[in-house]
């Protein structure tokens, strides 16, 4: 019901417009027009996704109000941020940046609107911000400086038309603005994995109601008829699967949770709650010939009903741009308001040699069934052969550069190179490649990051993970690698957020047991060695007989005192680690510079290792 009585209440209000809107309806306006469509189709969708209420909206100008300063602060910084992404990819005259305002204060609401101060120093703000940027007052600084990891800059007092006394103002250094919506995002989901470990509902109805779906693509049946067809349904639904994470609209649930319900007879709704997907994507594969048929439904997995669906017919030369079609279908039905700069996003560049992209998704069926053992894996191996080959045939193709990168790292991680420096910089090389091809590859960028963290640089290894996420947030397996450089850089209550982010995306994944270990790093270094322990038995379930894992573990046991339990945990460390004598044994065996390294050490001291001096 409208209310008809006024009343006041405290509300933090968010005021923007278009810088030179006049002009540019002057030079062209269908043009602006249509830009400006575009625009604030994400400035609303920001706004409502951080729970704002718009008020006020005439032309290039929006009023919105928030209950919480810090929704306010996070919608303004996440439409500026895509904003300036989108403008990007236009030509210069066609480019539109707003100013925005932000104030918290008392205001009369009266029907549907509001007014009074509260609201009039938001648009006098708002006149004040710099293009593409972000002012705010005194007031507002104070409610948001301490919770957000934002840098803010003193304005000074600043008078203003119609009201009584000079306000103070700050504005936002937009350089840190990724930092701050991958903060907050964190934070949310930390919160929300909090809540359901505690068996708490974090969402009312509502919000739930509210709350951006996730979809899940589920591997597409192989109708061939030949079972060595098997990885060419599964390279379809991986593009697929890329290719919606690309639209960084709404969550994307990661390859491998989709791939554990494989040849399986499901029930959707089983599917869609346990992935937490609202959206299911199914379809399959008919390859005879150089003719391949696609077929492809989109699920409402609450209800259980077909929202899609659509059959194509294509030559094989025309494979990529069908896969293209299929994944903004389906995005155009999850997130109708997509367009622009994200629409861009989608458009990928496609390899010209078709039996290099089948080596390519030859390689990356073996990769995904590597045994994951140490000093061996023959399927490792395999994978490493067809993306080798794959290159050989097309050096453009850079998934499997990238991919290439990732053999190396998993070569490391087990130590199943007989040369790690050789190894290491093979690994660098191929995700310099893979970048140079593809400088938006997040794949690449997370190759780098594993670089930089095997090299003991972890500060340049979290900004690498980070610029990975921002390129695909529906990647969990980067959140991952984010979530260990943090905890190697000293970071723990972020390597924490970063590591429950990964079981968000991807919570059936059979990576699972590498999951955990940013999880009991993070809480090792907070000197939460119980939920240490619980992690790190997770990660043994998964790798019994992973010499660095058990390390760690006798660590955790040492700290929490567990005496005999600690000292088997050590003893059978040592005997896979037998020429580990002195501490700097350790660290050397350990990454470079890890801050973990001491507290690890003297756990392994507590359980009983007598190192020399």
């Amino acid at each position: 019901m409208v209310e008809s009585i006024p009343r006041r209440k405290l509300a933090a209000i968010l005021a923007a417009d278009v810088v030179g809107f006049s002009h540019m309806m002057g030079e062209n306006e269908d043009r602006t027009l249509r830009n400006l469509k575009t625009c604030r189709s994400v400035t609303d969708e920001a706004i409502a996704r951080h729970h704002g209420r718009i008020f006020g909206s005439a032309g290039d100008s929006v009023i919105a109000e928030f209950a919480s300063p810090v929704d306010a602060i996070v919608a303004a910084v996440a439409f500026q941020d895509s904003l300036r992404g989108h403008n990007e990819k236009m030509d210069p005259e066609e480019r539109m940046q707003f100013r925005v305002g932000l104030n918290l204060g008392d205001v009369i609401v009266e029907g549907d609107n509001l007014y009074g101060d509260g609201v009039n120093v938001a648009a006098r703000l708002e006149a004040t911000a710099e293009p593409g940027g972000i002012a705010l007052s005194g007031k507002f600084h104070e409610e948001v400086c301490r919770k957000l990891d934002l840098n803010f800059v003193n304005t000074g007092e600043q008078e203003m038309k119609n009201i009584a006394a000079p306000v103070p103002t700050f504005k936002v250094e937009m350089g840190t603005a990724a930092e701050v919506l991958e903060a907050f995002e964190n934070a949310v989901a930390a919160a929300s994995q909090a809540a359901a470990g505690a068996g708490v509902s974090s969402e009312s109805p509502s919000a739930a109601d509210t709350k951006v779906p996730a979809i899940a693509v589920l591997p597409f049946a192989n109708m061939s008829g030949d079972a060595e067809q098997e990885f060419f349904a599964d390279g379809i639904t991986e593009d697929i699967i890329t290719n919606l994470s690309l639209w960084r609209t709404f969550p994307v649930i990661s390859r491998n949770s989709s791939f554990a319900y494989r040849s399986q007879s499901v029930n959707l709704r089983e599917v869609a709650t346990e992935l937490g997907s609202r959206y299911i994507v199914q379809g399959s594969v008919r390859k005879g010939g150089n003719r391949v048929r696609i077929t492809a439904q989109l699920i409402d997995g609450e209800e259980d009903h077909h929202l899609w669906s659509e059959k194509l017919d294509r030559t094989m030369e025309d494979i990529f741009d069908v896969q293209d079609e299929v994944s903004e279908a389906i995005a155009r039905r999850v997130a109708p308001s997509v367009t622009g700069h994200e629409q861009n996003r989608l458009i990928r560049k496609h390899p010209e040699n078709l039996s290099a992209w089948e080596e390519y998704l030859q390689g990356l069926r073996c990769y995904h069934e590597r045994q994951r053992t140490d000093f061996e894996d023959p399927v490792l191996a395999k994978a490493r052969q067809h993306f080798e080959q794959a290159i050989k045939l097309d050096a453009t193709l850079s998934d499997a550069h990238s991919h290439l990168a990732f053999c190396s790292f998993w070569e490391l991680v087990h130590r199943i190179t007989k040369d790690g420096k050789q190894t290491l910089n093979s690994m660098l090389d191929h995700a310099h490649q893979a970048q140079a091809l593809n400088p938006e590859d997040p794949l690449a960028l997370g190759a780098i990051a594993s670089y930089n963290m095997f090299r003991g640089d972890h500060a340049t290894s979290r900004d690498y993970a980070k610029k990975a996420i921002r390129f695909n947030p529906s990647y969990a397996l980067n959140y991952w690698r984010l979530s260990l450089a943090q905890a190697h850089c000293g970071e723990f209550r972020e390597a924490e957020s970063s590591a429950l982010k990964t079981f968000e995306l991807s919570p059936v994944d059979p990576e699972l047991g590498d999951f955990y270990t940013g999880l009991f790093l993070s809480y090792l270094g907070q000197g939460e060695y119980e939920k240490a322990s619980e992690a790190m038995e997770k990660t043994i379930q998964y790798y019994p007989d992973r010499g660095s894992v058990l390390g760690i573990r006798a660590a955790i046991l040492g700290h929490l005192e567990r005496g005999s339990e600690a000292k088997a945990a050590l003893d059978r460390y040592l005997e896979l680690r037998p020429n580990l004598k002195t501490r700097d044994d350790y660290r050397n065996s350990f990454l470079p510079n890890s801050v973990l390294a001491d507290p690890i050490i003297e756990g392994l001291i507590k359980a009983g290792w007598n190192p020399e001096e």
